[in-house]
């Protein structure tokens, strides 16, 4: 993925605070993903991409050091606690954790 990119952090803050890295899952506004059905969408993304949907990719998670990356905290600062839940369900279909 080039550019910069919204990321879903699922790690807990005091994880990434003393590791430095954060796991989560990427974020797309590619209109393909409408298919993918590991993808959750979450609604309009402000920005660049305005009027584009955008969507948790739930099959790619990640780890990076987010200090050496100089990630920033996204406008949307939070995603809603109902897209939450469904990507929490959509991973949890994939990795099987509880």
């Amino acid at each position: 993925m080039r550019d910069i990119h919204a990321f879903l952090v699922l790690s807990p803050r005091i994880f990434n605070d003393k590791t430095s890295l954060v796991i989560g899952l990427p974020m797309m506004t590619a209109e393909y993903n409408a298919d993918n059905p590991f993808a959750v969408a979450v609604g309009r993304v402000a920005g660049r991409h305005v009027d584009k949907t955008s969507y948790v990719l739930c099959h790619q998670p990640k780890s990076f050091d987010w200090r050496s990356r100089g990630a920033k905290l996204h406008p949307l600062c939070k995603l809603n606690d109902a897209f939450f839940v469904q990507v929490c369900e959509r991973l949890n279909q994939i990795i099987q954790l509880t």
